[in-house]
């Protein structure tokens, strides 16, 4: 007979998506969670041995770990909406950008910004991904470029958790361009960045992690690897957005200093490879940007499946590139663009997203002992959440163990 399990809540005749920890995804039916205190107590098989004091009755639907977006721009001043119409019309990245647009629009419109306003700005992106069962979500800065911005937009992207019950993974993007008053003087921004941002965002508690967009038109390897060192000085873990418009071997770099993740990778090649099944790094792959930008170079899925290289998903949500708020219809385009299998889109939004994240001990797959966050889907089949589009079945939102 089982042991006896003690809860405050079980969600019973459920079909349970469990992952075996080898990337392998089953369904358990008849399942049930039960939960304590916000974690889970035990989840798989459906047995009488239970003394709960709240039964769910789930009848017969799926429940999946509640969705994690690993790398996303969600906090930023205005849009981009008039660019996009100047491009289908005809005009160049750069003629757009020698009239004011792409990231210095951003940041100039970040700038201007209140604390309060970017809060209030990306509340409706962030109840987009909340609609479709998101639990977590990282949110990087990187449109303030000065030390004050991107302090402001870190705070922001952690008071999101003050208006809505989801949980926020801070990332410090200082180097994610380069703004107009360091025009011409790279190196020297670099020093701002490693000298007196880093230590000032540390010192707050404000990021979890610090980026750097390591490409020809961003920051090259040798300034990439002095943020690194920087950030590694504070005590942060480093991830990389790399080998997206060319090959730099950011991410050989990246997986050196124990990147958490790698992300974009269109041009990755198999030292890039090598260097992440090595380090246990993250490929976070990107579909919205792909499709946005109509890219045609796709990230070596096949090579990072035979290695096997985690891969998560993320919208990469940002108000330039890809201004996607959809969870579901990044699977989507991650089976469609990128050939990536129903398990391999699932796995990228819920275990890998949360290795991605440094989080996968406490989130991303229905263990005891980790949090009680589940998705709870109108579907009886994992396929269906990957193959429709503009369909969200979403039943419920479970969020440490209550229902939101």
């Amino acid at each position: 007979m089982p042991e006896i399990v003690s809860c405050d809540s079980l969600w019973t005749n459920a079909r349970l998506l469990i992952t075996d920890g080898q990337g392998m995804l089953s369904i358990v039916a008849p399942g049930m969670i039960a939960a304590r205190d916000g974690r889970v107590v035990y989840a798989g098989a459906a047995h009488d041995n239970v003394q709960a004091d709240r039964v769910v009755n789930v009848d017969g639907r799926l429940i999946t770990p509640g969705l994690i977006d690993p790398h996303t721009h969600l906090v930023h001043g205005g849009d981009r909406a008039h660019e996009f119409r100047l491009r289908l019309e005809g005009a160049s990245y750069e003629e757009i950008a020698r009239a004011g647009g792409g990231i210095v629009s951003t940041m100039t419109a970040t700038r201007a910004a209140s604390e309060a306003e970017l809060i209030a700005q990306a509340l409706p992106r962030l109840d987009a991904l909340l609609a479709e069962g998101l639990s977590t979500i990282e949110i990087k800065s990187g449109y303030g470029l000065t030390l004050t911005d991107e302090l402001k937009m870190l705070r922001a992207a952690k008071a999101l958790t003050q208006h809505r019950p989801v949980r926020v993974v801070t990332t410090f993007l200082g180097a994610h361009a380069l703004p107009p008053e360091f025009t011409g003087r790279a190196d020297d921004y670099i020093t701002e960045v490693c000298e007196r941002m880093i230590p000032a965002v540390a010192a707050e508690g404000l990021a979890d992690a610090v980026d750097v967009f390591c490409e020809n038109i961003g920051f090259s390897p040798a300034q990439t690897e002095r943020v690194f060192q920087a950030a590694q000085a504070q005590g942060l873990r480093v991830k990389l957005h790399a080998e997206q418009l060319s090959n730099l071997n950011g991410t050989a770099l990246a997986a050196r200093y124990g990147a958490l993740s790698a992300d974009h990778l269109e041009y990755l090649d198999e030292a890039g490879i090598a260097a992440m099944k090595a380090s246990g790094t993250v490929a976070t792959l990107l579909p919205g940007a792909f499709y946005f930008v109509r890219e045609t170079k796709r990230p070596p899925v096949q090579a990072l499946r035979d290695a096997r290289v985690p891969m998560a998903l993320a919208t990469d949500n940002n108000p330039g590139t890809s201004p996607l708020t959809s969870l579901l219809l990044t699977m989507n385009m991650a089976a469609t663009l990128f050939r990536m299998t129903v398990d391999e889109c699932l796995l990228g939004v819920t275990l890998n997203a949360a290795r991605a994240l440094g989080l996968d001990r406490d989130l991303g797959s229905l263990e005891a002992g980790k949090a009680c966050d589940l998705a709870i889907w109108d579907v009886d089949r994992p396929e269906k959440l990957v193959y429709r589009i503009g369909f969200n079945p979403l039943h419920q939102r479970v969020f440490n163990g209550v229902e939101v």
